[in-house]
């Protein structure tokens, strides 16, 4: 059962998602307070589109939330106060890369490509790989079953024409 406001967690299916050899007393690595500022981000964020809440009161309802201690906060401010004022311009981003309206995408989905989108267009000191594997781990933890696939699909595409140098030139 999820708290309203919440997207759904789905346990992660690899214990090795994140790289690391340290384990917590339940065999899954501890997360970094990136991810863990991220993942409140997406709660946060998919919350907002679900009730266009106020991002003060949604930013509130999260230092509630099991966790919020060991996260990044710098960073967890900069992702959702930032992804709710640039709402339009990252669905502009995104939409082009879409087979479908954007109204049609799972609000975690959208959330997920929402936060990625806004890291890949402002924070450049963040590798667009890191980005890219942080949002299909997420998209893993919280989204449908093949959710991840789609997200990291469109991402593909999103990062290939924000971060254009950042890609291995062929030809």
């Amino acid at each position: 059962m999820t708290e309203p406001g919440k997207p759904p967690r789905r346990e992660a299916t690899s214990s090795a998602a994140s790289g690391s050899n340290r384990r917590t007393s339940g065999g899954t690595p501890p997360k970094s307070a990136r991810r863990r500022a991220r993942e409140l981000a997406l709660q946060g964020l998919y919350q907002w589109l679900l009730a266009r809440e106020d991002a003060g009161a949604i930013h509130a309802h999260l230092t509630e939330t099991p966790g919020f201690e060991k996260a990044d906060h710098e960073h967890l401010d900069a992702l959702l106060h930032g992804a709710i004022r640039a709402a339009d311009e990252l669905d502009a981003q995104i939409e082009p890369h879409l087979d479908r309206r954007i109204g049609e995408l799972s609000p975690v989905e959208h959330a997920v490509l929402m936060l990625a989108t806004f890291e890949l267009l402002r924070m450049p000191e963040i590798p667009y790989r890191v980005v890219l594997n942080e949002a299909v781990e997420i998209a893993k933890s919280y989204g449908g079953s093949d959710g991840f696939k789609y997200v990291n699909a469109v991402l593909d595409r999103v990062a290939a024409r924000l971060r254009p140098l950042e890609f291995p030139q062929t030809g």
